[in-house]
């Protein structure tokens, strides 16, 4: 057990550091009390019987003393500071190429806010940390166990709002987030190792005396270096002394610091949970957890601390697990990273493995990781060493002045041909001179900034003083192709063995387009289902895909889906592989797309905002790519019942285009018209026909919505009436409407002509009376306009709609005609790309198809009929009797016994004469005579 005060071995270094404060401060004073305080938590640290051991969140430094310190202890337990929920997905990770990242998702809530639903909490693992080496280790040694104690992905979003998961603001210097970058998504970041001032000036301190521009360099430079060749016990007590101070110097968050102390007292209570279940010996043990956390005041720290601390339990949200994959630039954005800051940390690491000889853990299998060499797998079974007393390294590591690295001029040589080469390939006028500049600038900004060796941050600002110039010519401006030269952006990469159900699934179903669909990039898919129809559920497969993912995974280049039509040919451009972080995420929903995709349709129609289009839309979404009936009769009738219960009329056009498109699938495909839809048909009509008077009225409803309502209602008015409907509502309905809007009255007259109410010549007249009076002249397009819409439900009209136009185009002064011609070329483009054609086509009708032709040309509705030739008063009078219907009345008195008519026959008249045609006349019938008599 550890003592309870303070020992002697950092003595000499508290009597240093109480003489430093009395020089700065001129007395004791609460800098000697942080000063102290920072050995203090050390030494507590240090003495604790279970072995502490502090990293940082993808640090080099900490990946070296981590692989060379579980080769000398072999610990046979490893206490890891990660999601307690996570532990089953860890041993996945020899299938995949790193960095991925563990995540914990969960679509539907209990417990939470609605909004913040979906939750996601992922973990980026990448080789180049001391998470993966302590993780490799013990999944790899026989006997080892790894036990995840940090809080549950439930307990992050019950302990610490959601916006809160990034470790620090971004670097404002960093280039814009490509789309690497977001391979995360918005998910909250678990902050394994996480280390960085939440003292804002003492960050801008650090900075501005270090002559960096950033945190990443900063740490790079006074943290990294000095600690890739440094002993295990001087690295540990740099890392605690690291995390007391930025602790120490936190600002007063309480939000935050409850949160940090709570995951302290959480892991503490699990590991002596588990060491009194299984009565290990903490020796024997290794916690592996942030430098902040490392250095922990809680009453809990410790094997023998407090028990005080009670486990809330966790909702009853469900979460589901998985691996995604990450990338470089995802895990600086999401952590608050420089730029290129995790790519200079993986060059780095390679650079400390070749220079200290310390061969790290990967696990077995592990997708792109090299076989290490016979020699060192035996060095990995060699007994461990007994643990010494703590001595304390802290004071000659502080005292020692900074060791200078030599300048090496071949490595520096090699970056500055090398990113000449990389600006001239993205269109930089880069030269040899410039290699030669970058080269002489590095040397002189390490100079500059107290370093006899330049790093990669001084070289990148070397390079884009030199190099480029005003103008970007690339995509990539040379920061960006230092980063790329340093090591790139890696992405990771999801094995198939690792990837849920339903992605496996999709990989199998995709297997006979023969692509590799692991890969990142566009592939062309090119499917001939005419000749090949093995491959038309392959078809079905993209299909669904592209309704799930996102925009660019799945991608139509020739091919279409509609209602009752077969593919014959299609083209695809597919992006699986740069989207499997989506396709993984719909496995946490079900089992195969199908499931996922019938989900979501019911989530749709099922919302508490959702109109009758939309779920007409889930309808027609579902008989498109799951060919469903039961689900397309449920959501139908659904789409009923949210049509009864609407109150406007905003979603007209959309229901009136559907069910247009649904019945005519319906008629073609399926002897009978299902259930949903004949009671849709009926309840629409009674429904439009109650709202048309007031919709009408209504300043809100525009002229559009009010067409598609009388399009729905003549449209379906054979059916509706079959049906059971009463066509005196809808004639009751117009008879009730007054409109003052001139658009919609002129769509009232349409209606009118169409029920019979009003003729075309009476229509005619409003025209010509609109056009003659000078008052209500400006208002005559509006008219038209309503007319033009009028052709949605009424399209008997569409060459009085020509006639119409025609007449304002010749007679409307230039004053008016001219401001409208905008909003009628508006009008059809935006609410009439249907009507068009019917409006081109019949005025191709009407109108001389020459030129020449048009001076002469008489508009039909201008044409003079022929005056009818005289009749004879005989003729006439001859003329109104019918001889059949005299001669044989048996027939018209049975139809008028039937009708309950009673009457008498009046005297026949004389037969006709003749055909007056013919008597005017009569050359035709001589010439046929004279034919027939030649014959």
């Amino acid at each position: 057990m550890s003592a309870v005060g303070p020992t002697a071995v950092f003595d000499a270094l508290r009597g240093q550091l109480q003489e430093a404060a009395a020089a700065f401060a001129g007395g004791p004073d609460a800098l000697e009390g942080i000063l102290l305080g920072l050995v203090d938590d050390v030494d507590r640290a240090v003495r604790e019987p279970l072995e502490i051991f502090p990293v940082c969140h993808h640090s080099p430094a900490s990946a070296v003393a981590m692989a060379r310190r579980l080769r000398e202890k072999q610990p046979k337990v490893v206490y890891l500071e990660l999601c307690e929920d996570m532990a089953p997905l860890l041993s996945e990770l020899r299938n995949c190429r790193l960095p991925v990242a563990v995540q914990a998702f969960a679509t539907e809530v209990e417990g939470f806010p609605a909004d913040w639903s979906p939750l996601s909490v992922v973990a980026p693992i990448t080789e180049a940390s001391a998470e993966y080496q302590a993780i490799a280790y013990a999944l790899d040694t026989p006997g080892v166990e790894l036990v995840l104690v940090d809080r549950s992905s439930d307990h992050v979003f019950q302990w610490e709002p959601r916006d809160t998961g990034d470790s620090g603001p971004a670097d404002p210097d960093a280039p814009a987030a490509e789309e690497e970058a977001a391979l995360h998504g918005d998910a909250v970041g678990v902050e394994i190792g996480d280390l960085r001032p939440r003292f804002a000036e003492l960050e801008e301190h650090l900075l501005r005396h270090g002559k960096v521009r950033h945190w990443s360099e900063w740490w790079h430079q006074y943290v990294e270096l000095p600690l890739g060749d440094a002993d295990h016990d001087t690295y540990r007590q740099v890392m605690l002394l690291i995390g007391s101070l930025f602790r120490r110097l936190a600002p007063g968050d309480g939000q935050r610091v409850r949160v940090d102390e709570d995951r302290e007292r959480y892991m503490w209570t699990r590991m002596r949970e588990h060491l009194a279940a299984t009565g290990t010996d903490p020796a024997d043990c290794l916690y592996v957890c942030g430098a902040f956390h490392a250095a922990s005041r809680v009453a809990e720290f410790g094997v023998a601390g407090s028990d005080t601390f009670e486990i809330g339990p966790r909702t009853a949200t469900t979460w589901q697990h998985g691996l995604i994959p990450s990338s470089h630039a995802a895990i600086e954005a999401q952590f608050g990273l420089a730029a290129g800051s995790v790519s200079i940390a993986s060059t780095l690491w390679t650079k400390n493995l070749k220079r200290t000889g310390v061969q790290p853990f990967r696990l077995a299998g592990q997708t792109g990781a090299r076989k290490p060499s016979r020699a060192r797998k035996a060095a990995a079974v060699a007994a461990p060493g007994p643990d010494l007393p703590p001595e304390d390294r802290l004071s000659g590591f502080l005292r020692r002045p900074p060791v200078l690295d030599r300048l090496d001029e071949a490595e520096l040589l090699g970056w500055s041909v090398e990113i000449v080469r990389a600006a001239r390939r993205n269109g930089y006028l880069a030269s040899t001179a410039d290699a030669i500049a970058v080269f002489e600038t590095s040397i002189l900004l390490a100079g500059m900034r107290d370093r006899a060796k330049p790093t990669p941050y001084d070289f990148q600002d070397a390079a884009v003083t030199c190099i480029e110039k005003d103008t970007v010519p690339g995509r990539r401006n040379v920061a960006r192709l230092v980063e790329i030269m340093m090591g790139g952006d890696r992405i990771g990469q999801v094995g198939y063995d690792a990837l849920p159900p339903l992605a496996r699934d999709v990989h199998d179903r995709l297997a006979p387009l023969a692509l590799k669909l692991e890969q990142r990039g566009v592939q062309r898919a090119l499917l001939d289902i005419a000749s090949q129809p093995e491959l038309e559920p392959c078809s079905d497969v993209l299909w669904m895909l592209r309704y799930l993912l996102p925009q660019g995974a799945a991608r139509p280049i020739m091919g279409e889906r509609k209602l009752g039509e077969r593919p014959i040919q299609e083209s695809w451009d597919l992006a699986l592989g740069t989207h499997q972080r989506a396709l993984i995420e719909l496995g946490y929903e079900g089992v195969s797309i199908e499931q996922v995709l019938e989900q979501r349709l019911r989530r749709t129609a099922n919302a508490p905002q959702a109109t009758a289009a939309v779920v007409l839309e889930a309808v027609e979404d579902a008989t498109l790519y799951l060919r469903s009936r039961r689900l397309a009769h449920e959501l139908g009738s659904r789409a009923l019942e949210v049509l009864a219960t609407e109150r406007s009329v905003d979603g007209a056009p959309e229901v009136l285009r559907r069910v247009r498109r649904l019945l005519a699938f319906y008629r073609t495909s399926e002897p009978v018209l299902p259930g949903w839809i004949e009671s849709f048909v009926r309840t629409g009509y009674a429904h439009y026909c109650t709202l048309l008077p007031t919709a009408f009225a209504d300043e809100d409803a525009t002229v559009r919505q009010v067409a598609a309502m009388l399009g729905f209602l003549f449209s379906m008015e054979g059916l509706a009436l079959s049906l059971g409907c009463d066509r005196t509502q809808l004639e009751l309905a117009v008879a009730q409407s007054h409109p003052q809007d001139p658009s919609k009255v002129a769509l009232l007259w349409a209606a009118q002509v169409h029920l019979g109410g009003m003729s075309r010549a009476e229509l005619r007249s409003h025209c010509d009376e609109l056009l003659a009076n000078p008052l209500v002249l400006p208002a005559y397009p509006r008219y038209l306009s309503g007319l033009l819409h009028a052709l949605e439900p009424v399209p008997g009209l569409t060459d009085f709609v020509v006639e119409a136009v025609s007449n304002a185009f010749g007679r409307l002064p230039d004053a008016v005609l001219l401001p409208w011609l905008p909003t009628l070329i508006t009008t059809l483009r935006a609410d009439g790309a249907d009507l068009a054609p019917l409006l081109i086509r019949e005025a191709g009708r009407i109108f001389p198809g020459r030129l020449a032709a048009l001076d002469d040309w008489v508009p039909p509705w201008r044409a003079q009929p022929e005056p009818a030739a005289a009749v004879p008063a005989g003729r006439a009078s001859a003329a109104r009797g019918v001889a059949l219907l005299a001669a044989h009345p048996a027939a018209c008195d049975a139809v008028a016994y039937l009708l309950g008519c009673a009457g008498e026959w009046a005297p026949a008249g004389p037969a006709p004469a003749g055909a007056a045609l013919l008597g005017r006349h009569p050359e035709t019938a001589l010439a046929l005579e004279a034919l027939l008599a030649s014959a």
